[in-house]
């Protein structure tokens, strides 16, 4: 366990060092503009200080998201950075002398800088969803289960659970060497299949894994642990990014059949708290079937439906 915190925690450190670095940028840039411009050698250039200006405030921007928001948020300062490159690659053709000399220094810092940051961003999608390729649609529902972090997690990490509460899967298998075949419902009453691997676990807290090349539905998922406020249990929050079999026709297919992936994340862990709470899936009179509107027209009698059983 040790091994997989330590990263995580570095990269808490150093997005937040980043925040730090871009306060402390962004804080003498509105300040002291005309000062900022004689160190980069731009004070001749009369629009130097409302550019230096509209950089100090992106740069407050920056720190805010760095700081409070999300790590993914590291992003904005990869922009901002081929921004500033841009500006002072241009910059470079009107000067001479000790102001080139002044722009040279100023552009080496701000293609460190760069190179830091787009470390840091790389990084940070590598630890939330591991190496690989995760698919283009994202999707996100969080849901408090009232369970401890550590109860919820090993439900979840026993993968064999899964198929009780998630609607599209039919099965999941693990494996001696760590990996697991995972095999779910496909468009049109067909299955699909891939094999996935864990790549990142912190026991009450967080679980990572990716499909393995070669699989049939490119998708990386991982799910947060925290728990709730006024000692509620726990806030699990699920991030998936899959590709939709199909395409953009699966998809919108996909809506026309009830099956709107958001919708399915969360239905999923609703019957997720279910079976945590429960130990089994309940239905309402109104809708045994759930949500799933391809389902809402055969209905019958409310029950509870056993573990694993839909």
């Amino acid at each position: 366990m040790k091994s997989t915190q330590s990263p995580e925690r570095g990269m808490d450190r150093l997005v937040r060092g980043l925040g730090l670095a871009s306060a402390g940028l962004g804080v003498p840039m509105l300040w002291r503009p005309d000062g900022v411009a004689r160190r980069v050698g731009v004070d001749d250039a009369a629009s130097a200080p409302l550019v230096i200006r509209a950089v100090g405030a992106r740069e407050l921007l920056h720190a805010g998201l760095l700081l409070f928001g999300p790590r993914r948020a590291v992003w904005t300062r990869v922009a901002g950075d081929a921004m500033d490159v841009a500006v002072l690659g241009h910059a470079w053709s009107r000067r001479s002398g000790e102001r080139r000399s002044r722009l040279a220094v100023a552009t080496a810092a701000a293609l460190g800088i760069a190179a830091v940051d787009g470390y840091a961003a790389v990084r940070t999608a590598r630890s939330q969803h591991g190496s690989g390729r995760p698919g283009p649609l994202r999707l996100q529902a969080s849901v408090t289960v009232n369970r401890t972090p550590e109860e919820v997690h090993a439900f979840w990490r026993d993968l064999g659970n899964l198929p009780s509460f998630m609607g599209h899967l039919k099965s999941v298998s693990e494996r001696s060497d760590g990996t697991s075949h995972w095999v779910a419902k496909g468009p049109a009453g067909t299955s699909v299949s891939w094999d996935a691997e864990i790549t990142g676990e912190e026991v009450g807290r967080r679980l990572a894994w990716k499909s393995l090349e070669g699989a049939d539905v490119h998708n990386s998922g991982t799910v947060h642990f925290s728990p709730a406020p006024g000692d509620r249990g726990t806030e699990v929050k699920v991030v998936l990014h899959y590709d939709v079999p199909g395409g953009p026709l699966g998809r919108a297919a996909a809506k026309l059949l009830g099956e709107e992936p958001e919708q399915q994340v969360r239905d999923d862990l609703r019957r997720f708290k279910q079976v945590m709470e429960t130990g089994e899936v309940v239905r309402s009179d109104g809708l045994p079937h759930g949500a799933e509107a391809r389902k809402q027209l055969v209905q019958r009698s409310a029950r509870a439906l056993r573990k694993g059983r839909r």
